[in-house]
């Protein structure tokens, strides 16, 4: 998800009541529920569409989920020793308590891998021991309703404590439980379309692709194994609309289009090139456009996006 999604998670944590638990409550739970994203780093050492082979890998998988908790309340515990020491603590923060600041900064870090894994761009829980890419197809990369109900329920928040008032945590509280059933909820309908899809004779796999603001809405990727030019087999790809509100017959499975993967001077091109090889470790629907002097990658999932340029890799022949 995006960071506002990821800090408004950690701040609406804090308001229910976890940041009663110790000072600096509020930065661990906020800051670690964006530490995962230190491997945005990246690129400022890698160029084109190498970043999408190494984000959401190393800093998401398990031992980081351990270690990046760790490293964040020890540096939050020693900012407040210094701050005691310079004389420049604040009388109103609640004593430090080192468990604390850990199990927040744990649950605050732990939360993000969980809400990146509801989008479709995919990450690897097991590195480094797995590089298996996960995904849950679940929500927008960036969901308006998540970001309003988290919002809403933290300003809420905020607003009660300031003037004192009795159980200030409950509007953050009503937004985590809200968010809780708004995730089962597309969850409910990803599977839904999912199982629509597979009703009609066509494809051999499916992807239900959520879509900005109509939550309740799914672009239906899919591909099968089917013959085009017979009696050659070949790999074929389109999409459909779903609507939990219109669920019409969808004829796409008829306008089926070549994913051209099976051309071999993909893989004799691809070769040596880090950008070509970043994207195919990537991408979960790669597609590729044949022309004679090169062959042009994308990913079946942003080939409509207005970000598609970034998930494209153009290959050439060797030596130009």
């Amino acid at each position: 998800m995006d960071n506002l999604t990821h800090s408004l998670i950690g701040a609406a944590l804090g308001q229910a009541g976890l940041k009663r638990r110790t000072g600096l409550a509020m930065p661990a739970l906020i800051i670690g529920a964006n530490l995962p994203d230190v491997d945005a780093a990246c690129f400022f050492w890698l160029e084109g569409t190498e970043h999408l082979g190494f984000r959401r890998g190393i800093t998401h998988g398990t031992p980081a989920m351990v270690l990046l908790p760790l490293i964040l309340a020890a540096l939050l515990w020693w900012f407040d020793r210094w701050q005691a020491a310079r004389g420049t603590r604040p009388g109103g923060r609640l004593p430090v308590s080192f468990k604390w600041l850990y199990l927040l900064s744990l649950i605050g870090t732990l939360s993000h891998p969980l809400f990146d894994w509801f989008n479709n761009y995919g990450i690897r829980f097991l590195e480094p021991f797995s590089s298996i890419w996960f995904y849950g197809d679940v929500l927008f990369i960036i969901d308006v309703w998540v970001i309003a109900m988290l919002g809403s329920g933290v300003w809420f928040s905020l607003q009660r404590e300031r003037v004192r008032m009795p159980e200030w945590t409950q509007p953050a509280r009503v937004a985590c439980l809200s968010v809780t059933a708004y995730v089962a909820l597309n969850y409910a309908i990803s599977g839904i379309a999912d199982g629509w899809g597979l009703v009609y004779d066509g494809p051999s796999e499916t992807i239900t692709n959520p879509v900005p603001i109509t939550f309740w809405k799914r672009e239906v990727l899919w591909r099968d194994d089917g013959w085009l030019d017979h009696p050659q087999r070949r790999e074929t790809y389109g999409k459909y609309d779903y609507s939990l509100f219109d669920m019409e017959e969808d004829s796409s499975f008829d306008k089926r289009v070549p994913t051209n993967l099976a051309d071999p001077r993909i893989a004799q091109w691809a070769k040596g090139n880090p950008q070509a090889e970043a994207f195919l470790f990537w991408s979960r629907m790669p597609v590729a456009e044949l022309h004679d002097d090169r062959i042009v990658l994308r990913d079946q999932r942003f080939m409509d996006s207005p970000a598609a340029a970034s998930f494209t890799v153009t290959l050439l022949p060797p030596g130009k």
